[in-house]
């Protein structure tokens, strides 16, 4: 029971997402969440309620994803016993020692034979130490330890110790493990089984581990590129044996051992500047066939905008690059796009998530052009029909020309400086003002006029009525001015136009 328990545990965790939500729907149970809610659900589904039911359906899914395990679990007799992988038995004859694994020869007919793994733009390879070689169960425990061993030439080992160091402790020639799935033939790209490590020479080496993910929900990626072997290795004749300790949940894997020429980016960009740059004619060309007119279209495009700032780093691009199979005209920065890929290899286009492989990188003639002719402020740029381009001004740029130009000329007028009679600026301003538009309405012409807004009318009359007798005149200005409250105004005059 323990047994099968674990077993159905082990294949849970194999399964894809479309599996899960299979099983857990025939279950009556949610399938909607990311993979890893899906994972943990059917986890405790297994846990909790463990029937013949629930162990069949996980055996038919789990043997419609892997049909070549598929013939074991159904050989398995009885039914309570784990499952048992068939290991590789036949007699030693006489091999050389590249030909071991688990230390048994291996068959000439073994389907790893066929396999192909993915050249790596990094990694120029130079010699197969080991062929692609299946790693074998030796029995039904989850964790296996595989060995292989393979010896150097001298020319081999002098090569290795004679190369360059690329930065310290790390060569120019190396000598590489690479580890691959082998449920399918063809080109294979590099993937770690679970729970690996390896070991060289009894001493173990450093495998990359899991990049950190900074979005929630996600799980970590582990960038599987090969191994780097080389400092545990004897550089001699003398033969080397390598101990792979892998995690069996039913998928199968093969190791291989080559001799390569490691690269770095500036080395690729060399290769790039030297071997893959597109002319600006055929550009210019590539523009006008993308911006011809169609008839058939009822939308006809006169200009297309491309971006000078690269999607990378959101900075000005320097060496322009695009990718020969991406129908867009938008470029990135060269030299950023291998130094990422160096440290972390993706190789996916940063303008449309794409393919972009080493070999279908171009350089762009008309955008590099395009940069050495405008200056860093602009920073985007728009293509016409007839394969002419004309710079993107900044749109705050332009709104604030608009006002410049738009805004009329007003005096500026210093209400900081005190006037002479004590007065604000704001009240001597506005007596002036009255002072002159009273004589300029007795000469004729108009112009702002005082009103004392507390007297009444027949103040006013009064007023009026005395405004030619001169005593009164002297009186008034014999009598003392009117005092002032903590304001510096007369808070009772307001300007009238």
């Amino acid at each position: 029971m323990a047994a099968e328990l674990v077993e159905a545990m082990n294949m849970v965790k194999s399964f894809r997402v479309s599996d899960l939500q299979t099983l857990l729907a025939s279950m009556g149970r949610s399938k909607s969440g990311l993979k890893q809610d899906l994972v943990g659900r059917a986890l405790r589904l297994v846990q909790t309620e463990y029937s013949p039911e629930l162990l069949k359906n996980i055996r038919q899914l789990y043997e419609s994803r892997f049909p070549k395990a598929s013939g074991w679990l159904a050989a398995r007799r009885p039914e309570g016993v784990p499952v048992t992988y068939s290991s590789l038995s036949s007699s030693p004859t006489g091999t050389q020692g590249t030909d071991y694994l688990n230390g048994i020869p291996t068959l000439s007919s073994t389907p790893a034979a066929e396999v192909k793994l993915v050249s790596l733009p990094f990694y120029q390879t130079l010699e197969t130490l080991l062929p692609p070689t299946e790693l074998i169960a030796q029995n039904g425990e989850k964790l296996q330890d595989s060995q292989c061993v393979f010896e150097l030439t001298q020319s081999q080992a002098d090569q290795v110790r004679n190369s360059t160091e690329l930065r310290p402790g790390m060569k120019a020639i190396q000598v590489v493990l690479r580890i691959c799935y082998t449920d399918s033939i063809g080109v294979q790209e590099d993937q770690y089984p679970p729970n690996i490590a390896v070991k060289v020479n009894q001493s173990y080496c450093h495998v990359p581990g899991y990049y950190p993910s900074n979005k929630p929900g996600v799980e970590p990626r582990r960038p599987c590129r090969p191994v780097n072997i080389t400092p545990w290795l004897h550089l001699s004749t003398a033969a080397n044996r390598i101990t792979v300790t892998w995690g069996n949940f039913g998928k199968r894997y093969s190791v291989a051992v080559y001799l390569v020429r490691v690269f770095t980016s500036a080395e690729l960009f060399s290769q790039l500047k030297h071997c893959s740059v597109e002319s600006a004619e055929r550009c210019r060309e590539r523009i006008q066939d993308k911006l011809r007119f169609d008839p058939e279209s009822e939308i006809a495009t006169t200009g297309l905008r491309v971006s000078l700032i690269c999607p990378l780093v959101k900075m000005r691009i320097g060496v322009p690059c695009r990718v020969l199979t991406c129908a867009h005209l938008q470029c990135f920065d060269a030299i950023f796009f291998l130094q990422m890929n160096e440290k972390k290899p993706t190789w996916t286009c940063p303008v449309c998530d794409k393919q972009a492989p080493f070999e279908l990188l171009t350089i762009d003639g008309l955008a590099s052009e395009i940069l050495k002719e405008t200056h860093e402020d602009i920073e985007e740029i728009e293509y016409l029909t007839d394969g002419s381009w004309r710079p993107i001004r900044d749109e705050k740029e332009r709104d604030r020309e608009r006002e410049r130009s738009n805004t009329p000329d007003y005096p500026v007028v210093d209400i900081c400086v005190p006037e002479v009679n004590g007065h604000s600026p704001a009240h001597s301003s506005t007596s002036q003002t009255g002072k002159s538009a009273t004589g300029s309405t007795a000469g004729g012409a108009g112009g702002g006029v005082v009103v004392d807004l507390t007297l009444d009318s027949e103040e006013e009359e009064q007023g009026g009525g005395a405004g030619g007798d001169s005593d009164d005149t002297e009186d008034s200005q014999d009598s003392p001015a009117p005092k002032r409250g903590r304001y510096d105004y007369d808070k009772d005059l307001v300007t009238a136009y």
